[in-house]
């Protein structure tokens, strides 16, 4: 299977941003002929602070979002955090994600699956690989045809995750696409004062621990300049080294 590779920012902070990534990702897909997703959120709901920055909001971000599908002809991924999202998003993108603290949620995760969309479930903090069967099974018993699974580390103590690699071997007996989230399995939560800090240091490896694992999808969330980035900053790939990690998975 070809790896599939989801990349963009963690949040819609403005066209700008959105364009400059969006070229970069156009630009590795035909100089490499790799699979590429744009990833981008209209909203993020499970900000550590409730004054942190959330996006421009469903209507507005899924205009944003629509634009670049057309002018790029990249494929897109967003998550969504309330089931009645699932239908207003799954016009616009191909894949909607269920956040790993979500992955549960019945109501969230049938409509997801009535969208005709991809779903990409993450797993949550606080299960393994084999307890993603039953969410796997949500979705095919309420019509999504392709199910996706991704693997972003699990609670370890306060403030920080551990990832047990063995966990995409175990989650490639619920579906073939299992994908390794090698932005946020390096993050802190809440370990920043009001916000999630994060190691971007190890992503690399940790992309390249997946591939010896078997994964058959990567997840980065990048940005031109992660320091002034509004949201998941510590943990995002600088904009100008994604390609040297993407060409060492290759």
């Amino acid at each position: 299977m070809k790896p599939v590779f989801i990349a963009g920012p963690c949040v819609i902070e403005s066209q700008e941003v959105l364009d400059e990534v969006a070229r970069e990702l156009v630009r590795l897909r035909q100089e490499l002929d790799i699979d590429v997703i744009f990833k981008a959120s209209f909203d993020k709901a499970n900000r550590t602070s409730i004054h942190s920055f959330r996006g421009p909001g469903l209507e507005k971000g899924l205009q944003m979002l629509a634009d670049i599908k057309v002018r790029y002809e990249l494929p897109l991924l967003t998550d969504i955090h309330e089931s009645y999202q699932a239908q207003a998003a799954g016009q616009v993108v191909d894949v909607l994600q269920i956040p790993a603290f979500l992955c549960r949620q019945t109501d969230l995760l049938v409509e997801a699956s009535r969208t005709g969309c991809v779903v990409n479930i993450k797993k949550a903090q606080f299960l393994s690989g084999l307890d993603m069967q039953f969410p796997v099974e949500k979705c095919r018993e309420s019509g999504a045809t392709d199910v996706w699974l991704t693997e972003r580390g699990n609670m370890y103590g306060y403030n920080n995750l551990a990832v047990d690699f063995r966990n995409i071997s175990d989650m490639k007996q619920w579906t073939p696409r299992v994908i390794m989230d090698c932005t946020h399995s390096v993050q802190r939560p809440g370990a920043a004062g009001g916000k999630t800090g994060g190691n971007r240091e190890f992503v690399p490896a940790m992309a390249l621990a997946a591939k010896a694992f078997g994964a058959t999808g990567y997840f980065f969330e990048i940005h031109p300049d992660p320091e002034k980035a509004l949201s998941d900053g510590p943990n995002m790939l600088y904009l100008k080294d994604f390609e040297g990690v993407v060409r060492s998975l290759i």
